[in-house]
């Protein structure tokens, strides 16, 4: 027997085969239209046949492939019926228009409500007999003659009525009149069209009235508040579109409205009310956010909202306390809105009243922007007039020749504000690092721009500077981690010291003690918090830098020329090397076991160690500036930068700057030289050669493999060839004797130990110190022969070599070979 199912999963089995036969159907009917529409369009291509004869075209299933239409019969349908309402509702116009004043009151009355009624009450038996996209467009129209209803209405009967008055009831009319066509009927377009409709009447009603700016503001968030419950209780799509676009359009403009009262408000009951239009605004967006499904639309509205209040209570703010406190009253109320996050508010509402709180206090952050730009930059001024005089207090001294920006007064109350909520609010939030790094730069900012507005005396502010600074090295010493790179917060505490110190040291250039003070201090604070290795790598290079600057302070104090300063700059060079000596190569647990190296990885000293060495050569560099006018003075900066250079080239590590060092000491041989008036080229470059031959003397010795020109080219070179430059046009016979002689030594020195680079360079300038010797005879012989005695020299001479041309070839050859088995 066959076991029958329960009624209900029997009627459901019907059910869904039911809806899969409807579905097939309409496929299959689609199918059927769009053959019989390429089946017609085909005959209408095809001539006409006779009775009988079959058409003649190509095979089945290819002429219908490539003949297929580019718009399908819904599209042809719908682009007609719209076309067609359009012009209806164009000739309808032009007949109101244009036509109006050919008939009378009766014809005017009985042709427009005949068409309007003809184009109302055509569509109900449209859709009874299932045309609905012609009833649309037919309805379509019918609304548009309402319109000019409407318009004839006002022009015959109340003529004399005010514009906005009529409209404003005509609109409210009309959008009830299409809202119960449209849900009697099931049609489309007069719901969204009565929607649209329905923002007009209270705005214009309002105008027609003459209501003022709060009464105008107010009705457009009443009418946004209709918009949005409409958008939150409508079930079509376009009807909510509408609904949400209108009441975006109209909020906007309410906000915007109120916000401009409150804030050119000129009392405080003004301001209260345009509050308070924004305090219902802000209302109308956090109940909007409250129903919405999407979350990101709930955060968005609250957003909204929290930025509406705080703009209310600081528009009130604005008229009732002075102006410099206006921003730490937004910021209040900002902080105020953060308590929501403890209420049990929908989620999306807290998370946007939050972000409409941060964005308060970033706004307020921005407000302080130019007092902390001025207090940063400031000082730069007071550079280009060093020592010009004790300034009457600390704000005159920052802000020398620049412009102060007004209300700043609690500019340092507002950064304290901001960074104690980070400080708070960074133990609950998933971007704790970023807080960790703002909340200190505001906190430092707050105390920078402290001294400035209390209006310090000038050397309560620099003490004060100086504890910002001395503050930051212990924070960044006490966050820092041994043996590590810095962490970000320890990393930002060192750079806001450094910037502090800048500020400062600048800043100092007023008077003259305390400049000496200032940069003794700043030194003694960075050498101090250099001795740890986190802070090392920045502090030890700007303390090496502060003591560069406080020497030649000291100097300009002393009266001493900056020649004079150079030597005393020189000794944070050599402090630096010491350093570095001390610092650099370090290791910790390094060892081999097993074949394996365990630990070795560097320390925070030799992290320090390259910027240690940087700072020094700066400072290094400077003195030589310092030096460069007095080139005595020049000598012998240059010879002590080349002792510091000696020094570190002793680190197995630093071997390179022996070069340097050499370098050095020779630049020093040369200054001195010129200083002395010294114009033999010999003194300049036989310094050079002597330690040039010593070196390459020492390295083939221990290289046997090295060529003679790489241990011994470039020192005879150096020496050699200015001599022959200076030989050739000096006209006494000592230098080419000597050259000669030194050349011949050359000589007999490569060719007793078969060196090729000696053999090449000491003939060639020997022979060219013969030619030199030999030009005014040989110019006597050739002033002696006849005219025609070097033409034929010459062709003699080429006739010997070509005979003899494969000889000298082969004898070229063996000497290259011979030259190429000396050394």
């Amino acid at each position: 027997m066959t076991n029958l199912p329960p009624p209900a999963e029997e009627l459901r089995f019907l059910d869904a085969e039911l809806r899969q036969l409807d579905v097939r159907r309409a496929t299959l009917l689609r199918r059927r239209a769009w053959l019989v529409h390429t089946l017609q369009a085909t005959a209408a291509r095809q001539p006409a046949l006779g009775p009988g004869t079959a058409p003649v075209g190509p095979p089945a299933g290819t002429g219908a492939a490539a003949r297929r239409p580019e718009a399908t019969a819904p599209g042809v349908q719908n682009v007609l019926l719209v076309l067609g309402g359009v012009l209806l509702t164009i000739a309808a116009i032009a007949f109101t228009l244009v036509s109006w004043g050919h008939l009378g009151i009766a014809g005017r009355a009985l042709v427009l409500g005949a068409l309007t009624v003809g184009a109302l009450g055509a569509p109900v038996a449209l859709l009874r007999r299932g045309l609905r996209s012609t009833a649309e467009a037919v309805a379509a129209l019918g609304t548009a003659l309402t319109v000019l209803d409407a318009y004839a209405l006002h022009e015959v009967a109340f003529p004399g009525t005010d514009g906005a008055g009529y409209t404003a009831t005509a609109s409210a009319v009309l959008a009830a009149l299409w809202a119960v066509y449209g849900v009697r009927l099931g049609l489309r377009h007069p719901l969204p069209l009565a929607v649209a409709t329905a923002h007009l009447p209270l705005l214009l009603g309002a105008i027609a009235v003459g209501a003022g700016p709060y009464t105008l503001t107010a009705v457009s968030l009443a009418t946004a508040a209709g918009g949005t419950a409409v958008a939150l209780r409508a079930a079509l799509l376009p009807v909510r579109i509408v609904a949400v676009t209108g009441a975006l359009g109209t909020g906007a403009a309410g906000v915007l409205s109120a916000g401009w009262l409150c804030w050119s408000a000129s009392g405080p009951g003004p301001a209260a009310r345009a509050a308070a239009l924004l305090l219902v605004a802000a209302a109308l967006a956090l109940v909007a956010g409250r129903f919405v499904p999407r979350p990101e639309i709930s955060v968005g509205a609250a957003f909204a909202a929290g930025l509406c209040v705080v703009a209310g209570a600081g528009g009130v703010l604005r008229v009732t306390v002075p102006g410099e406190w206006t921003v730490p009253g937004c910021l209040a109320c900002a902080i105020a809105l953060l308590a929501t996050e403890r209420t049990r508010l929908h989620h999306p509402l807290r998370q946007g009243l939050v972000r409409a709180s941060a964005a308060v206090q970033g706004f307020a952050v921005l407000w302080t922007l130019p007092l902390v730009a001025g207090c940063v930059l400031g000082p730069a001024v007071r550079g280009a007039h060093p020592w010009s005089g004790t300034p009457r207090d600390f704000r005159d001294a920052v802000f020398a020749g620049l412009p102060r920006p007004p209300y700043a007064g609690t500019a340092p109350l507002v950064l304290a504000v901001v960074a104690a909520v980070l400080v708070v609010a960074g133990h609950r939030t998933a971007r704790r690092p970023a807080v960790t790094v703002a909340a200190p730069v505001l906190g430092w900012a707050a105390a920078l721009v402290l001294p400035v507005v209390l209006q310090l005396p000038y050397a309560a502010g620099l003490v004060a500077h100086a504890v910002v600074v001395a503050a930051a090295l212990f924070f960044a010493v006490r966050l820092g981690r041994a043996d590590k790179r810095p962490s970000p917060p320890s990393l930002t505490a060192l750079l806001l010291a450094l910037v502090t110190s800048v500020g400062l040291a600048l800043v100092s250039l007023a008077s003259e003690p305390a400049t000496i003070a200032v940069l003794g201090t700043l030194t003694v604070l960075f050498a101090a918090a250099g001795l740890r290795p986190g802070p090392a790598p920045f502090a030890a290079p700007a303390a090496l830098c502060h003591a560069t600057a406080l020497a030649c302070a000291i100097g300009a104090s002393a009266g001493r020329p900056p020649h004079h300063t150079a030597l005393l700059v020189l000794v944070v060079p050599a402090v630096a090397a010491l350093i570095a000596s001390r610092t650099g190569g370090s290791r910790t647990g390094g060892s081999r076991t097993g074949g394996s190296r365990t630990g070795g990885s560097r320390t925070g000293g030799s992290r320090a160690t390259v910027p240690v060495e940087v700072a020094g050569a700066a400072a290094g560099l400077l003195a030589l500036a310092l030096a460069a006018p007095e080139p005595p003075m020049l000598a012998l900066v240059l010879s002590l930068c080349g002792a510091v250079a000696a020094a570190t080239a002793l680190r197995p590590e630093r071997r390179a700057a022996g070069w340097a060092a050499a370098a050095l000491f020779l630049l020093a041989t040369w200054v001195r030289l010129a200083a002395w008036d010294v114009a033999a080229p010999e003194a300049y470059t036989l310094p050079v050669t002597g330690p040039a031959l010593i070196v390459g003397l020492l390295r083939r010795r221990r290289d046997a493999a090295v060529s003679s020109w790489t241990a011994y080219g470039s020192g005879l070179a150096v020496t050699l060839v200015p001599s022959l430059l200076a030989a050739w046009d000096d006209q006494h016979w000592l230098r080419p004797l000597a050259l000669g002689v030194a050349a011949l030594a050359v000589t007999l020195a490569g060719a007793r130990h078969r060196l090729q680079a000696p053999l090449v360079l000491g003939p060639g300038v020997l022979a060219l110190v013969a030619l030199h010797e030999l030009t005014p005879y040989l110019a006597q012989v050739v002033g002696a022969l006849p005219r025609w005695a070097p033409p034929a020299v010459a062709g003699l001479v080429l006739l010997v070599l070509g005979a003899t041309y494969e000889q000298r070839l082969r004898d070229a050859r063996r000497l290259r070979e011979a030259l190429g088995r000396l050394g």
